[in-house]
């Protein structure tokens, strides 16, 4: 058991630098200390983890899935280390936060506030809307939303958003208001156009008070691929357009914006804080945790037109 992690560290070394000097050098020993370390964990194994030639090291099959496996461990067991070492104390260090572009009005001033209660802290927001790789890109937390696929992640439910369908007063006082989602084929739609190049079908419930939905592609002349840009173009009342509610709450909460078939509206995707296990127990990681989910408990309802 003594020697679980020997030979690991100089292993993970080599492969992320694929050389065995700059690993030498990171770790503060000497080239042959590495080689030595990697060669008596090939042969405690069994197997060939690192190719080796005069210009380069490459990763064998097997050193790969040693990698993958090791980086995990050692971001568990720094994990670990951080928590007995800090206790209960005071949030302190960089704490690394992926977030959508969708959330970042409502994930960014909840941090910021979160930096200015504790000053040792310090947030990196890294925005994307693509699946982040925890231990790859030295993420702590991830704000995901939609369905995990990953069930070894540690997950925090935030809060469950709907879809709203809005538009502006006076686009609304031109087109007249619809009373069902089938009254929507007589108006200009603003679609949400996906990563792929579809445009997102509007979602709704079959009938008020039904779980059951149904969906409706929207045809109009105006489509964007970030959600606030048809927002903002149906405050200037080009057209009817359906976000996530929390997207629209300020428009509406100003006039801006009302929102049409609200007996329609139909759940939209959770919205879930996300890291890897041992990390949530961490002074930093956990701080940041309470911060996302005390960011959304005020999320504002979408006003209802009358």
């Amino acid at each position: 058991m003594s020697d679980l992690f020997a030979g690991v560290l100089p292993f993970i070394a080599v492969a992320e630098a694929q050389s065995f000097r700059r690993a030498a050098e990171q770790l503060g020993v000497s080239t042959a200390a590495v080689s030595k370390a990697i060669k008596r964990l090939e042969t405690d194994l069994g197997v060939r983890l690192l190719e080796r030639s005069s210009r380069k090291v490459a990763l064998s099959s097997e050193g790969h899935a040693l990698l993958v496996r090791a980086r995990e461990a050692v971001a568990l067991l720094r994990a670990g280390r951080e928590a007995a070492a800090h206790g209960a104390r005071e949030p302190r260090g960089i704490v690394t936060v992926s977030v959508p572009f969708t959330l970042s009005q409502q994930v960014t001033p909840a941090l910021a506030r979160l930096t200015q209660q504790y000053p040792s802290l310090s947030v990196a927001l890294r925005f994307s809307d693509r699946m982040t790789r925890f231990v790859d890109e030295q993420v702590d937390v991830a704000v995901r939303m939609g369905t995990l696929a990953d069930s070894s992640l540690v997950a925090r439910l935030l809060f469950r958003p709907r879809w709203t369908t809005v538009a502006a007063p006076a686009y609304l006082g031109r087109r007249g208001t619809p009373r069902k989602p089938e009254d929507l084929a007589r108006h200009e739609l603003l679609a949400f156009v996906m990563p792929g190049g579809r445009r997102r079908d509007w979602l709704f419930r079959a009938a008020p008070g039904d779980e059951a939905t149904r969906e409706l592609t929207p045809a109009g002349s105006v489509d964007a691929s970030f959600g606030d840009a048809l927002v903002h173009a149906s405050v200037s009342g080009v057209g009817v357009a359906q976000v996530l509610d929390f997207m629209a709450a300020e428009a509406v909460a100003r006039g801006e914006l009302l929102e049409v078939l609200p007996e329609f509206a139909a759940a939209g995707p959770p919205v879930y804080a996300v890291c890897l296990p041992g990390r949530q127990g961490t002074p930093r990681v956990r701080a940041v945790l309470g911060a996302l989910a005390d960011a959304f408990k005020p999320t504002a309802r979408v006003a209802r037109t009358a």
